[in-house]
């Protein structure tokens, strides 16, 4: 089975199963500024491929934390979701790698973005967000929602 059909079928079988996520608080800070968030967390494979899924809002001081246990390169495709997302990559230690937009999709073929990076976490937010306060790479995600990073 391919990855992306795998990560469709986590999500439908976690939407069935009624699954919910942790949730949390994290900042982004860029020199003296900091930016605090209301996240939910994706720490499972599960939740993972759920993501934001079938959200019709996202409050604009909220968004989704995807911690993974270890390095990865993979992409992040939108199927099914219904708002448009930023998403910023970062590393084991918070500091933003990358910063992507990202288009809703409701039907195949969706993309894939691909961040071009290795990266150990993920915070998704509403379209624009990172931009909005000059937030570039370099950039720290901090707090307590790094403290549920899978092992």
């Amino acid at each position: 089975m391919r990855p992306l059909a795998f990560a469709l079928l986590l999500g439908l079988l976690a939407l069935a199963q009624g699954l919910t996520f942790p949730r949390s608080t994290l900042q982004v800070v860029q020199g003296e500024k900091r930016y605090p968030l209301r996240v939910e967390v994706a720490d499972t494979p599960e939740r993972q491929a759920q993501g934001l899924m079938f959200r019709k809002a996202l409050g604009e001081e909220e968004g989704m934390v995807f911690l993974f246990p270890s390095p990865t390169a993979g992409g992040f495709w939108m199927k099914n979701t219904l708002i448009p997302l930023s998403i910023a990559f970062f590393d084991r230690q918070g500091t933003i790698l990358r910063i992507l937009d990202m288009e809703p999709c409701r039907a195949d073929p969706c993309p894939v973005y691909y961040p071009g990076v290795v990266y150990q976490g993920a915070l998704e937010v509403n379209r624009g967000w990172f931009q909005r306060r000059g937030l570039t790479p370099g950039a720290k995600v901090e707090g307590e929602a790094l403290k549920l990073w899978p092992r």
